[in-house]
């Protein structure tokens, strides 16, 4: 059944399947990639009441819009670091390669959610903001799950393909609920004022249990994103200054975590004496390659 199974971990991969894995890796990357540029820009054709990614943020403005500028620039370097994971996946060196491929299954998939995601975002029919949330969560499924069976990938692979998304993935699960039920009211901003903790909560479980700093940066620019862009259009709320908070709380627990393991010297949780394995210790950042 292992060799039925696209989520299997291989040592090596027959030279079908890793033409498999190449192949789909790129298409999908190239079709959410020029679906994202396009509609960034510009609104469905022929869909009058559809609007591009960024106006249907300016159209909902829920106490979860973000601030485009810097979602824009998070996704640009995500983009390029995704480059150099195609580059490692075509690479001659079969020792990367195979890594590389045992992870392409989710990297695809998620391609595909997220193509899904946008292409209901943008357009309008009764229901599409319900379905577009729907992709959200699957993928948020998907990457998790690929956080936690695939955690020993070198850092810059683990932020293009599995931290860097993943962290998108759960902002934009409050991105696109928001927009979903329209958050206008009152008690929506009162439950919003609750919920966004949950990025804070989100970002220190990952600091705290796998000394994961770069989960920690990326959701912390994703909470000044949408700090940002709150300020700006309801100044006289509490939002932007809890996602501004927030974000200064994920960025210094960061720091605390990083900086200590740039000088060989890990910040740890627990007691002395405890027993922990060396291995799951050090997860998920490895590799400094």
């Amino acid at each position: 059944m292992e060799a039925y199974n696209l989520f299997a971990k291989r040592e090596s991969h027959t030279q079908r399947s890793l033409l498999a894995y190449k192949l789909l890796t790129v298409a999908s990357w190239f079709l959410v990639h020029i679906v994202d540029i396009h509609f960034g820009f510009n609104a469905p054709a022929g869909d009058t009441s559809g609007r591009s990614i960024w106006g249907q943020n300016k159209a909902h403005p829920t106490p979860f819009s973000l601030n485009p500028q810097i979602v824009d620039i998070y996704w640009i370097a995500i983009l390029v670091l995704q480059v150099y994971y195609l580059f490692i996946l075509w690479s001659s060196n079969a020792d990367d390669v195979a890594p590389a491929a045992n992870i392409g299954s989710h990297f695809i998939i998620n391609n595909l959610l997220q193509f899904a995601f946008v292409m209901l975002w943008v357009h309008y029919f009764p229901g599409h903001f319900w379905i577009a949330e729907i992709m959200l969560l699957l993928n948020f499924f998907n990457l998790s799950f690929l956080y936690f069976r695939h955690s020993r990938m070198p850092r810059v692979i683990h932020i293009a393909v599995v931290s860097g998304p993943l962290a998108w993935n759960f902002v934009a699960i409050f991105w696109c609920g928001a927009a979903m039920v329209n958050a206008q009211n009152l008690a929506a901003r009162i439950l919003a004022n609750i919920v966004i903790w949950g990025i804070l909560g989100f970002g220190l479980f990952f600091l705290a249990a796998f000394k994961d700093y770069t989960m920690g940066f990326e959701l912390s620019i994703l909470a000044a994103s949408l700090g940002v862009h709150q300020f700006f259009i309801k100044t006289i709320a509490f939002q932007w200054i809890f996602a501004f908070t927030i974000m200064s709380v994920l960025f210094l627990a960061t720091l605390a975590i990083a900086i200590p393991g740039f000088f060989g010297k890990e910040l740890s949780f627990r007691r002395e004496g405890d027993i922990v394995d060396a291995d799951r210790e050090r997860q998920p950042l490895l590799n400094d390659a």
